[in-house]
């Protein structure tokens, strides 16, 4: 009872914030004034935001609810059933489920967590959540809605998506022997609990019971829809604001510049935490300022590694399995989108 109402009052407080920097956003003039930015930026970040964030949210809201009928529907013994021996082949079927589960990164670690608890190789897992968030069809399709007049863009996001999930998983399988979960005598209490039927995995299953599995998914897309939903806000926020106010020759500059436009964006897509279905449009609002190869970074590195994500990584795994993985992921996507860019993108 408590934490549902802590629950209720924190979406509570979440709603009306959202809705405080919207009506800020639509009326400048009304609460703050901002003279020394001008009338100008002030509608330019008006306007920007409004676009970015109103062409992302149908695909943040229909992720959303893909992921809750997944996670209330799909049961995880079915999965684990298929997982092929070879490691090439176990690599395709980590992609292949990507594909077919569209799961966010936020809701694809703890379910690859116990996944891998109940015997599924680490190498798949990790390759699950490292090209799951970009493969799948509401992101091509919110990438292609984004792109719509740079289709290699689209394909170039896939493709290297899945090279960098195949050479981190092939890494991974060859040289990553021992268990890189996190144990604790409360994991392990709670392992037992729910072996016995008595854990939050027998709860959840016998409340899911009780309501009927559409509330359940109800229930879940709610939550999804307003922890996913802040990182949309900001992510639009900060997009806006940089369009808005920062020097267009100073952003030019970076933008066009061999490596430091990359290293750039690969920043800029940690701190900004955005989801995969809507951090296309934030790329597309930067076309015209930084090369596409960096924009192909962004679009990669963000679903792989970004500041949330890497919290709850290390919630689940330890910390210098964590450094590796960060590490992996940094120089592949950093080498593919620098050859991609050379050779396949102009």
């Amino acid at each position: 009872m408590r934490r549902s109402a802590a629950n209720f009052g924190i979406h509570l407080l979440f709603g009306l914030a959202m809705f405080l920097i919207i009506w800020i956003a639509m009326n400048p003039g009304g609460i703050l004034k901002v003279p020394s930015f001008g009338t100008e930026g002030v509608q330019t970040f008006k306007t920007m935001f409004i676009s970015i964030f109103l062409e992302a949210l149908p695909y943040l809201i229909i992720g959303v609810l893909v992921s809750a009928i997944l996670q209330v529907v799909v049961p995880e013994a079915w999965i684990r059933r298929f997982v092929p021996k070879n490691p090439i082949l176990g690599i395709a079927f980590g992609c292949l489920l990507g594909i077919l589960f569209p799961l966010c990164e936020c809701g694809m670690i703890p379910v690859v967590r116990r996944l891998i608890r109940k015997g599924m190789p680490l190498y798949v897992g990790v390759v699950f959540i490292l090209v799951g968030p970009i493969v799948n069809p509401i992101v091509f399709a919110a990438t292609y809605t984004a792109f719509r007049i740079r289709p290699e863009m689209v394909y170039a996001r896939m493709g290297l998506a899945l090279l960098v999930g195949l050479v981190i998983g092939l890494i991974l399988y060859a040289f990553v022997k021992s268990d890189p979960l996190k144990t604790t005598k409360e994991d392990l209490y709670r392992s037992e609990a729910a072996e016995s039927g008595e854990g939050p995995e027998e709860e959840s299953g016998t409340q899911a019971k009780g309501m009927g599995k559409l509330f359940a998914v109800m229930e879940q897309a709610g939550g999804e829809i307003f922890d996913m939903g802040k990182y949309l806000i900001f992510g639009s926020v900060m997009t806006s604001l940089i369009q808005a106010f920062v020097p267009r020759a100073g952003m030019a500059e970076i933008g066009q510049q061999p490596i430091v436009s990359h290293l750039f964006m690969i920043g800029f897509a940690y701190v900004l935490s955005l989801c995969s279905t809507s951090d296309a449009f934030v790329a597309s609002s930067f076309a015209r300022t930084f090369s596409s190869g960096s924009l192909l970074t962004f679009l990669v590195f963000g679903p792989m590694l970004d500041f949330k994500s890497t919290l709850m990584l290390l919630s689940v795994f330890k910390p210098r399995f964590v450094l590796l993985l960060a590490g992996l992921i940094t120089v592949t996507v950093l080498i593919g989108s620098l050859i991609l860019s050379h050779y396949a993108l102009w």
